[in-house]
């Protein structure tokens, strides 16, 4: 019992770890990582009814929680030496590791059945988000300031994406030019950034994380295929269509193949879940 609860601990952990860095990657929503390795409900129900959660899921937040501020920490320098190196490029990684996470999420989606509003919210969600996000890229508003306000906008989308599993906040970032001011700012320990993207972030999940959850409990089809059709719109968005040379478009291809493969063997790797909570 000791030596299994050991091991579940160290694979939360290491979770953790994916889920955190996917949370600052763009084109990899944590959200969805937390719904394949069957976290999302236990950290939605700490939101709603955090001492029940507590109470029930305390080892495996904890696990969780420690490994998701590694993987948040060390991502932004990840992202940071990536974009230096080939901003195309690591855009190329980012969007092979949502692909690499597209088939659990339809497998997910259609756990309740699929019916014609299910592929009708897929569709709307879509073409919503598409076009709000091409009008900004193409309007004379792309870039938005790197200011307290732009900073609470991020934290928002943050919000959202850690309660909506499946919106990738950093890809819509970086459709808007906020990701990296955003993600140097963290990685700087930077308090103009840090506290107007926690202030969104922590209102966003107070206020709406009941709303998300009783949505998901009573029309879960149609609202998992809206998040399909948000990950497609938002991925879509920021592919590549300019390469600097034939090398770097062979690199994008290699690198998003790459994303896809870690993306789909990282979401196989799930423990079993603790004795007691099996029993609860």
């Amino acid at each position: 019992m000791k030596n299994s609860r050991i091991k579940n601990g160290i694979l939360r952990i290491v979770q953790g770890i994916i889920i955190g860095a996917g949370a600052i990657l763009p084109g990899i929503s944590g959200g969805v990582l937390a719904v394949v390795f069957g976290i999302y409900r236990p950290a939605m129900e700490l939101l709603t009814h955090p001492r029940r959660a507590l109470q029930r899921y305390w080892r495996m937040l904890l696990a969780v929680g420690i490994g998701w501020a590694i993987g948040f920490l060390g991502g932004g320098s990840v992202i940071l030496a990536l974009f230096h190196q080939s901003e195309t490029v690591a855009t190329c990684l980012f969007i092979g590791l949502i692909l690499g996470t597209l088939p659990d999420l339809w497998h997910e989606a259609g756990t309740q059945g699929r019916g014609n509003g299910s592929y009708i919210s897929l569709i709307v969600s879509f073409l919503a988000l598409f076009g709000a996000l091409m009008a900004v890229k193409f309007s004379s508003f792309a870039e938005m300031p790197a200011n307290f306000w732009g900073f609470l906008f991020c934290g928002v989308l943050w919000g959202f994406s850690f309660i909506i599993p499946g919106m990738t906040s950093s890809s819509i970032l970086m459709a808007v030019g906020l990701l990296t001011p955003l993600i140097d700012g963290i990685a700087q320990l930077d308090f103009t950034v840090l506290v107007p993207w926690g202030l969104g972030m922590v209102g966003v999940m107070a206020l709406f994380a009941r709303i998300v959850s009783r949505l998901f409990d009573t029309h879960y089809s149609i609202a998992y295929h809206a998040v399909i059709g948000i990950v497609l719109a938002s991925t879509l968005i920021i592919i590549p269509t300019d390469f600097a040379s034939t090398a770097e478009m062979v690199w994008g291809v290699a690198c998003a193949i790459l994303g896809v493969v870690l993306a789909y063997f990282g979401s196989k790797l799930q423990p079993q879940e603790d004795a007691e909570i099996e029993a609860k």
